[in-house]
């Protein structure tokens, strides 16, 4: 399914805003997508994550203590590897997401019928929950530690 959320990323987001999508944009993307060569179950639970995560991004975000540590439960664990981990936590540590824009990030990962993901996988992932202009330099920060052939650097 991760491979048809980047399809939907790579010919819709850049196209449209995200979240602007209406059941009639949603229903011409599901077919076009069916005409590309996806398969029908894989674009319904592609459509269901983007719509969740249109509800997600839309709530009010709660604010984190700063003294406050986020524990991974092995679940998480278990299917995001340490590198990810370790790339989300920077991200929060960095101020470039927040510790909600971190656990959304991780709610979309777990919900992926994928048993593990990579460190491309969540950096996908987190680019398609900062697509929005009002995000557009924390988005081009995350798509550069996609693309840079010598991975992230901070300096």
């Amino acid at each position: 399914m991760l491979e048809v959320l980047i399809f939907i990323y790579q010919n819709y987001w850049d196209k449209h805003d995200a979240l602007a999508f209406e059941e009639s944009d949603e229903t011409i993307m599901a077919y076009e997508l069916s005409q590309a060569g996806f398969n029908h179950q894989d674009i319904l639970h592609a459509v269901d994550w983007v719509k969740d995560l249109r509800r997600s991004v839309a709530q009010p975000q709660y604010l984190q203590d700063v003294q406050a540590i986020r524990i991974f439960c092995d679940a998480e664990r278990d299917k995001i590897n340490d590198e990810s981990l370790n790339f989300l936590s920077l991200l929060h540590r960095s101020d470039i997401i927040t510790a909600y824009e971190r656990d959304l990030i991780i709610d979309r990962a777990m919900v992926l019928a994928q048993p593990q993901l990579t460190m491309e996988d969540i950096r996908w992932i987190t680019m398609m929950v900062l697509w929005d202009e009002t995000r557009k330099q924390d988005y081009l920060f995350v798509e550069d530690a996609l693309f840079n052939p010598h991975g992230l650097t901070i300096q």
